[in-house]
Order: C-alpha cells, then structure tokens, then sequence
C-alpha cells in the first residue's frame, strides 16, 4: 500500500517560515516528525529530501510522507462482512451492527469490529494498525468513524475534544411522553455493585442529553437523542433516570417483549474533513424502524 502522504504548495504568507513551524502550525507533533525521521517518513521540498529547518519559498511543494504502520500481531484477523458507508485513503465509516463488540473483551474476544476490520485491511493489502474513532456499545447499532493511521486519528481526537464530531441517536423508549423535547442534566457514575451498570449518582461525572419526540406511539416512543457529554451508557441511563428505559434494555429496566436488545442506533455522523477540509455527513436507518411501524 502507498504510504499516506500530505502535500502543500507554500503560499506567500508562509514564505521563509521554517518546516518545523509550518509543520506545527498543520497539526503535525515533535512526536510525528520524530516517528517519520527515524522509522521510514520522508520531508521532501519540490521532491527533494530536506530536515526541518529548510526554509520554505513561495510555490514550493512540500510533501510529508508518513511512516507505514505495522498491524498489531495480537489482534486476529477474521473474514466477517462489513457494511461500509464511505471509505477514503484517511478513514472508514461503518453501519455496525448490534451484537457486534467494537473492540475484543474478556466476554467477547472475537468476532468484533476490530477484528472485521483487521480481516478487511489483510484482504485489501491496507498496513495499518486499527484506529477507531469513535465507539458503540456492542448491542448499539449503528454508525462508528475509523482512522486509517495514527495522524488523521490524532486530528479526530482533537476534533472530539472541541465537540466537533456529531453523532445524532435514535432509539426506542418506553412509556408515553408528554413533553416533545427536553434536555437530561445529570452526573453518571459507576454503580458500586457491577463493574459494568452505571447509574445517576450525585459523585458521578456530568452528563447532558437531548431528546426529541419523532413519534408517539402506544406505550412506546420512537426519538431523536444526541449528547453534551461521552458518559458510558449515557442516553440509557438517563433514559431509565427519565422513567423511559430503552426498548429491550434489561439491564437498565427495558423490557424485552418487543426488541432482544436495547433498540438505540447512531443513525447520523456529521464532521469536517480532517485534511480535505470539506463537511461530511452520513445517515443509515435504524433497524428497528421496520418493526416497530408493522406493529403500530
């Protein structure tokens, strides 16, 4: 596989500016230039090898070409089918489905996205190592965002710092509504008896969800949620918190008469490009729409 490269034409702004602080002001570490002098990177002017103090001129093509990585040699590959939404040189977006772990676990060490996506890179001849961006509880379906390389990972987790990466849930929650939106203000925490329940606890970190009724129908409601903060199980705890546990969530009081498992998809993915700069967005269907629509 090609190794993955940048590339600018020097602007006459950056004129005379050294590459080290051209580099610094493009997002680019002491820690990367050290990881592609010493382990198969090049810094090439106008094709030309250069170190970090060349001195830009005006209309010079400056390329960066990053270290390949190798693959971890402790995560299995396996041959399992992945629904891809879009895919470029820099990363991968991926339709998850649920009962599908995003990285192995003690519980569940294979047959996970990490896994999938191993098998995928193997079978397309892609060095990488496995950079997932962001994460979905295994029985939560639905759109999951994943670097190509260690540099377009460090971007997105910047982006995710500043909020800039937007993630919009549906979901399935029980009961009736009587308000058409509202906003769940309050602090998740560990509950003391399991290592993996959460619950709202006056010690726990704070956490903020949206809400919005999509429709309203017998004892069940079909929403549109989207989070201020990443709390593990945040929209299910808050929604058991509200008194409308998620359809299928047993362990936070859904009931699984009508759906096996907690019915909560990412069905929207919305960011700017980290290195073509341009706004994305991707949507994919819940699945449990169909079912629900054929019931009511």
């Amino acid at each position: 596989m090609k190794q993955f490269s940048l590339k600018w034409i020097i602007q006459p702004e950056d004129h005379h500016k050294e590459i080290k602080q051209y580099l610094k002001e493009h997002h680019i570490s002491k820690r990367a230039l050290t990881d592609i002098k010493f382990n198969g990177g090049k810094i090439l002017v106008n094709r030309c090898e250069q170190n970090v103090r060349y001195r830009l001129q005006k209309q010079d093509v400056l390329e960066i070409i990053f270290p390949q990585e190798q693959p971890s040699e402790s995560l299995l590959a396996e041959d399992i089918s992945l629904e891809i939404i879009y895919e470029d040189e820099s990363m991968i977006v991926i339709n998850k489905p649920p009962y599908m772990s995003t990285i192995p676990s003690r519980e569940h060490p294979r047959s996970s996205l990490a896994n999938a996506l191993m098998g995928y890179y193997q079978r397309h001849s892609i060095k990488a190592a496995i950079h997932i961006v962001t994460r979905l509880d295994r029985n939560t379906s639905g759109l999951v965002l994943v670097a190509k390389n260690r540099f377009v990972h460090h971007l997105f987790s910047q982006m995710q710092q500043k909020r800039d990466i937007h993630r919009t849930y549906e979901a399935l929650a029980e009961g009736q509504f009587t308000e058409e939106n509202g906003i769940i203000e309050a602090p998740i925490g560990r509950k003391e008896t399991s290592i993996i329940e959460r619950e709202v606890r006056s010690d726990g970190q704070y956490a903020r969800t949206h809400f919005e009724v999509i429709q309203q129908y017998p004892n069940v409601a079909h929403l549109k949620l989207w989070l201020d903060t990443g709390r593990t199980h945040q929209i299910r705890v808050h929604m058991a918190y509200l008194g409308h546990p998620l359809v299928g969530d047993e362990l936070y009081g859904g009931s699984i008469e009508l759906y096996p498992h907690q019915a909560l998809h990412c069905s929207q993915l919305t960011f700017v490009h980290p290195i073509e700069n341009k706004p994305l967005t991707f949507h994919t269907k819940a699945p449990f729409l169909d079912k629900i629509m054929q019931m009511f």
